[in-house]
Order: C-alpha cells, then structure tokens, then sequence
C-alpha cells in the first residue's frame, strides 16, 4: 500500500507527504531500510530516525514537524503493532482441507475453510471451526472443540473435552487439559486425585510456547477472553483467569486461584493456592503471592507486600550494614559506660 492508505488504515494524520510513495514494510530504528516505515516512541529518537534510510516515520503527536514524512497518531506503540500486522509478510497458512496423512476419529467434524496439517489426530466426536489452521503432529482429544479461525501450532495436546474459543492462538509444544497435580496422603502413599473436569479458553487469547494448563479436578479452569499468556507457564487446575490478563514467562499458578480481570503477572510470579488477585492488579517480576491482594494493587517481593511496603524494605536493607556498625559501636558504648558505672560503685 501507498503512504496515503497505511495514514488511513491507521487513524493517522500524514504530514509532509503527498501520500502516493509506496511502502515496502516496516522496521525499527535500528534496521530500517529505504522504503519503509519506523517507529519513533518520542523526541528523545527523532534525529536518529530523521538521519535513517526510512520513507517515513510513525510518531506520537507530541512530535509535530520532522524531515521525514509523519503518520501522526494518538498511540505510536499501537498504531506501530497494527502497521506490522498490515504489513508484514503472511505467516505460513496450511493449505484448506485434511492431509493425507492425518487421521480423524469417527463423527469428528471439520469445519468450512479448515485445515488439517500432515499426522495431526483428530479424536473422536472432536469439532474444527470455521478457518481454523491444524497444524501438523497436534493431537486434538475425543470431544475437544477449537473454534472458528484459531490457529494451533505445532506438536500442541489438546486432551479429552477441552474447549478452545475463536481467533485463539497456541504455540508448540502447549499442552492443554492434562491432570493436575492432586495427590491424597494414605499414610506413606500418595494417592492420585483423579481430575474428571475440563479447560475453556475463552475467545483471543493468546498461549505461548510450552505452556501447561491442567484440566479442573470437577469443574474447568478458565482462561478469559482476550488473555495474552507467554512461553513456560503454568496455570494448574480448577484456575480462574480473568478478561484480557497479561502472565509473563514462566509464571506458576496453583491450583484453584482466582485473577479478576486486566491482572498483569511479571516474570516468574509464583501464587499459592486458593489466592485470590483482584481485578487490575499486579505482581512484580520474580513475586510470590501468598495471600489475597486487593483489586488495583501491584504487590512485589516474597512473600509479596504492596510495591510501596517492599521498596521502604528494600531501601531499609541497603542500609543493614552501616546500621549493623551503629549497633555494635552503640554497644561497645553501652559496656564501657556499665563498666565504668561498676567501678565507680564499687
């Protein structure tokens, strides 16, 4: 597309173009190549995009005037995500129908415009949506469900009953629906609980690479809709997962935890069972939650404290050493005054 149409499809007001010069893709400041947009965040990058190669530049409306054509925009960031999705090269899209090679149970049903990847199984009473892309060696259980336009990579487990929504993406590697860690102690044994329930992922939502989400012991663990989860997390069972939640990488939740709605989770967050995260709240990379936080809380640390609680700790402890000196200094004091005291007395 030309200047003119990428301005259009973006919201964005162009300034210093006819708008007719046509655009090749799109790149960072780092790269950028002649022909193509980047994305300046603000004015601290202008004169490095400004001395670049790029046709022109998507830039926030803070910045008003450039040597470079502008794609001015209320939200740089997202206009710049919504550019790559418009621009960027398809991703490789199987072609629509069944592989030879795949198999597919009995009273399985295929939908229009579907694709089926070469060795992927398809249980038994399973159900393909409209559009959705199978890709090859995923194994989709008896009775499980994918919906419309949702794209599994990839050597993905889809067990026995769960329920993917529509426009959802799985990466390889994901299993979905596999038991969750239950055991009952029956003196020196470990009795195994068995998990009857399922998973639901809700519509949009994302899941990463080599993420693991256990099936409910009875009910289903929820992913809500909109939820963007990254590579190496866990969600174990009986989980509740609110609207449109960010979990980092290598995030673990424990069984039967409750995240409202717009919860962001940093990298390596830990939460123990039974914990409830309200809704817009948040967990500092590397948090261990133990207990329930508030809605519009972010909590950091381990055990997790509000971020203002644990940063008064946390400068409190810089300070350990000198105040260890005092301490002893304050001591040695004390016992030369309680000495002297004794003498004087005695």
């Amino acid at each position: 597309m030309n200047l003119r149409e990428l301005a259009e499809a973006l919201g964005a007001e162009l300034i210093g173009a006819s708008g007719e010069q046509q655009v090749l893709g799109i790149t960072g400041l780092d790269n950028a190549a002649p022909g193509h947009i980047a994305y300046v965040e603000d004015e601290t990058r202008l004169d490095a995009a400004e001395s670049g190669p790029a046709l022109a530049l998507i830039a926030p409306l803070s910045i008003e005037a450039s040597a470079k054509p502008l794609l001015r925009v209320r939200n740089a960031r997202l206009a710049y995500a919504r550019a790559l999705a418009l621009l960027a090269p398809p991703e490789g899209r199987l072609p629509v129908g069944v592989h030879p090679t795949a198999q597919i149970g009995d009273g399985a049903v295929i939908g229009e415009g579907a694709a089926v990847g070469a060795h992927a199984v398809i249980g038994e009473g399973a159900q393909i949506g409209r559009g959705a892309q199978i890709h090859p060696l995923v194994a989709v259980g008896p009775g499980a469900v994918v919906g419309e336009e949702s794209v599994i990579y990839p050597n993905v487990t889809l067990y026995d009953g769960v329920r993917i929504g529509a426009r959802v993406i799985v990466h390889s590697g994901s299993v979905i629906g596999s038991a969750g860690f239950g055991y009952v102690q029956d003196g020196e044994r470990h009795v195994r609980v068995p998990h009857i329930g399922t998973v639901i992922v809700e519509d949009e939502v994302d899941i990463g690479a080599n993420v693991t989400i256990d099936r409910g012991t009875t009910g289903a663990t929820v992913i809500g809709q909109g939820t963007k989860i990254d590579n190496l997390v866990q969600v174990a069972h009986n989980v509740t997962v609110g609207k449109n939640c960010i979990l980092a990488g290598q995030v673990g939740i424990s069984g039967s935890v409750t995240l409202g709605d717009g919860v962001m989770l940093a990298g390596q967050v830990g939460i123990a069972d039974h914990v409830t995260v309200g809704t817009g709240s948040g967990g500092a990379a590397r948090a261990g939650i133990m207990s329930d936080v508030p809605p519009g809380t972010v909590v950091m640390g381990a055990p997790a404290r509000p971020r203002g609680e644990q940063l008064r700790i946390d400068a409190a402890a810089r300070r350990l050493p000198e105040l260890l000196r005092q301490v002893r200094e304050l001591t040695r004091r004390v016992s030369e005054l309680e000495k002297r005291l004794r003498d004087s007395s005695g």
